[in-house]
């Protein structure tokens, strides 16, 4: 893949899961890592996704603040800080040809999950919370797609959809906090990952401000099967199986 083709599938994929983050709260790692990641590496495409969200998506965490349920949040994101390096070194120290093998794998995985329709029902409790949370904290670490098992186990719960995407945003706060830390203990953060979040950055913003937008003017209405579907895409297209077509 030429280098200006990379940085145009890398803003591509930076749009479109903008916009889903902005829309749903979560997954906009699940389209961008695999993408990403074959554009340039895991251990560039994590860190630049991490920054990215995190600084463009202080509004939303911002405006979440006033419906998060904190005694939901707590329990899963201690679970995740305490995980979140031992993700995050495993991604600094693996070969990048398998890390991207296990990120398409894992981003199928979840994405059956998510597909599958389980979802835990009931009021979420402590010990199963940090579990739960433990599981995504080295996920995030590893490569920045932690949204599914939170979200599996929260999103069927008595809450309504706008605290539990509350309660989504403020957890990913937190784990990108978690995340942040453990990715420069780890030297992941170089000049390289500066010049492509300044490239990428723009077109992020914008899509995750429309995308916020849109789900306030919809009230949540369904949009499972086209994120569905552009996750299953991203993930497949991008496997290494895959670079004699693409790159």
């Amino acid at each position: 893949m030429s280098f200006d083709t990379a940085h145009l599938v890398a803003f591509a994929a930076a749009i479109v899961a903008g916009f889903v983050r902005g829309f749903t709260g979560f997954g906009s790692a699940l389209i961008f890592m695999p993408l990403a990641s074959a554009a340039f590496s895991p251990q560039l495409a994590a860190p630049v996704l991490l920054v990215t969200d995190f600084v463009m998506g202080i509004p939303l965490v911002v405006s979440a603040l006033r419906e998060v349920r904190w005694r939901t949040v707590l329990p899963a994101a201690i679970g995740a800080i305490i995980t979140t390096p031992l993700g995050a070194h495993a991604l600094a120290h693996g070969d990048p040809l398998i890390l991207r093998w296990a990120i398409s794998a894992i981003v199928l995985a979840l994405l059956l999950l998510l597909v599958s329709g389980w979802r835990y029902h009931g009021e979420p409790r402590p010990v199963p919370s940090l579990g739960v949370g433990a599981t995504a904290g080295f996920l995030g670490g590893f490569g920045q797609v932690s949204g599914p098992p939170v979200v599996a186990y929260w999103i069927s719960g008595p809450d309504p959809t706008a605290i539990i995407r509350a309660n989504l945003l403020c957890f990913f706060a937190v784990i990108s906090l978690s995340s942040l830390a453990a990715y420069v203990w780890n030297g992941l953060y170089t000049g390289e990952v500066v010049d492509l979040f300044l490239v990428l950055a723009p077109g992020y913003a914008i899509a995750l401000l429309i995308g916020a937008k849109v789900f306030r003017r919809t009230a949540g209405a369904a949009y499972r099967p086209f994120v569905y579907v552009v996750i299953a895409i991203a993930a497949l297209t991008s496997m290494p199986l895959f670079d004699g077509v693409l790159r």
